[in-house]
Parts: structure tokens; sequence; C-alpha cells
């Protein structure tokens, strides 16, 4: 069975950007995804804009070019599938890694598309998968909604958004402007300090008018068929909003259970996984991290702007410690 230098998880711009970097420094590679290229992205909201500019999300060198400042989600689908073929990129798509082992100083990574040995592994997972949970009951109805994609299918309904910074502003803003009609609740006192500069104040203008009701400083305690119940942290007052549909747009976080198994140490209540800060090896000598899967709970601290960047010190480190092995066994 074939041995790879390197294999790489995640076919997100991150785990593209590390293919990139790993075919320029002559290894062997393959970067295997669950889902399709960049399977996150394709997941965004339909309309929604990157809060980046097209020249800061560009991986290997491959200009982005956008009809706006800031890219669409379907521009940026298309430029990292343009990407991959223009590099044809050996990408393993709908290929999810259930498990790596180590044998004889070889990983062996377990996968539902069969068994891959390789001599290093990068994990560019990112933390989109598994949205994270209020612990409420009720919160696993079927009208409880973690992936907002558009707003057509809510029309003319009742419609809770949890949370306050991007992703439950551009819903609120977006379900509001086709015909639904939004309550907003948050645990702080306001609009995250980091949601899009630009559509903060169509939000609050929208409050102030009354064209979207909000409660801050209020926790959900308890999702019913027809309801979120409320609490408002300060006053102790419960309320009952009427909600034929629930957003929970509280935020994703990495899958701590795989990383766990795999034997990566997780630091803290923010699950910061240990790594080397200049070659971003883990604990676990020849696994490597990549992209916004380092940053543990603290998601807003790696995206695609700096994510990218962890690749070519990456596969620098591999490349040296490979051409190391292979001078000592010569």
């Amino acid at each position: 069975m074939k041995i790879y230098d390197v294999l790489i998880v995640g076919a997100g711009p991150c785990g593209l950007a590390c293919g990139i970097e790993a075919q320029r420094q002559g290894l062997t590679y393959a970067v295997l995804d669950k889902g399709s290229i960049t399977e996150s992205i394709r997941r965004y909201p339909v309309d929604m804009t990157f809060f980046s500019s097209a020249d800061n999300i560009a991986i290997g060198d491959v200009p982005f070019t956008s009809l706006n400042l800031r890219p669409s989600r379907v521009e940026a689908l298309k430029y990292y599938r343009k990407v991959a073929d223009h590099f044809q990129l050996n990408v393993h798509i709908f290929t999810e890694v259930e498990n790596i082992e180590q044998t004889d100083g070889v990983f062996v990574l377990q996968t539902n598309q069969g068994t891959y040995r390789t001599k290093k592994v990068v994990l560019a997972i990112g933390y989109y998968d598994i949205p994270r949970e209020l612990g409420v009951p009720g919160e696993e109805l079927s009208h409880v909604i973690h992936y907002y994609d558009e707003p057509y299918r809510y029309t003319g309904t009742n419609a809770v958004v949890v949370g306050g910074a991007n992703s439950a502003v551009e819903t609120a803003l977006d379900l509001y402007r086709n015909g639904v009609n939004v309550t907003l609740v948050h645990i702080f006192d306001g609009i995250d300090k980091t949601a899009k500069y630009w559509i903060v104040p169509d939000l609050e203008n929208r409050i102030k008018k009354g064209e979207v009701q909000s409660y801050f400083n209020s926790e959900v305690t308890e999702i019913t068929e027809k309801e979120v119940k409320i609490k408002n942290l300060q006053t102790g007052e419960l309320q009952s909003l009427p909600a034929d549909f629930v957003f929970l747009m509280i935020g994703y976080h990495p899958d701590a259970k795989f990383l766990r198994k795999v034997g990566i140490r997780l630091n803290g209540e923010m699950l910061i996984p240990e790594i080397n800060a200049d070659t971003f090896e883990s604990n676990i000598p020849g696994i490597y991290l990549g992209g916004s899967v380092i940053g543990g709970e603290e998601t807003k601290k790696i995206f695609i702007e700096n994510g990218k960047l962890h690749a070519q010190p990456i596969m620098q480190d591999i490349k040296q410690k490979l051409s190391e092995r292979m001078a000592s066994n010569a």
C-alpha cells in the first residue's frame, strides 16, 4: 500500500493551501475531506459575503477577483475549486477520516473509503461541523436550526434568533427583510463588538423602530414546539416568545472528541490544542494542526487570512524532518 509523505485532513482554504505547499516542496500528498471542496463555505448562508477582502483570502498566489470589495459565498466556492483545478491538487472528497493510529513509524488513517498510510499528518479540520449548544430542554426539536441557509421558507412565521455576533445579525436582518417576524435574544447587553461594522447599524435601527424585537441580557431556558422561554439575567423576569422556528446562531467549535481520540492534548476550558508555535506540530510527533482548529473555542482568533499562512512552516518542517530521516537511514 502506498505510503504518502503527508496526508492533509480537511479541504477548506487552509487545507488546500497545505496541499499547494506540499506540492511545491515536492512531497507526495493527498487532501482528504468528508465532504466536498470547501464544504464549510458551501454550508454558509446562500447570500453571505465575507468579512475579508478577496485578496486576503486568496491562496497559492492565485489572484481572486470579485465584483465587490468583499467576495460572496458563490465567488469563493468557484475560486477555491478553480485553484484546486489549477494546481491539480490530489483531493479525495467524501472521504471521512474516522481514526488515526501509528504503527512502526507510519500513521494509518481509517476512512469510510478505506485505509491510507502516511509519514506525516496535517489536521486542518476547522470548527464549523459542530454547533455550540445551549444545553436547554427542547434544543433537539426539529424546528431548531443551527445552520441558516436562506429566508424564503420562513416568510410569515415567528422566528427567534439567538446570538449577537455576525451569524445572528445577518440571519435576523435577512429574515426581517423577507417577511418574518423576528425576535433577537442575546445573553450580553448589546450586539457583539466583533460583528461586521457595516451591518450593526442596520440591525440597531430595525430594533429602534420596533421592526425587530430584541431581548438583551437574556438567556434561553427552554424551547417548546411553539415558544421560546427566556430569563432576564438582571431582573430574573421570565417570558415566553412565540417561535415557529428557532435559529441558534451561537457559533461552532472544533471536534474535540476526534482530536482527543487521535491523542491531541487540549488545554483548559478553551480546548486549545498543544502545538509548537513555530512548526504547528502537536504533542504527537508527526501530527500537525493548521488553520482555525488551533484556536480551540476561540474561533474568532484564526480565520482564512491568517490560517492559510500555516501551510508554509508546516510543510517546510515536514520536508526537513523527512530529509533528516532519509539521511539517517542512508
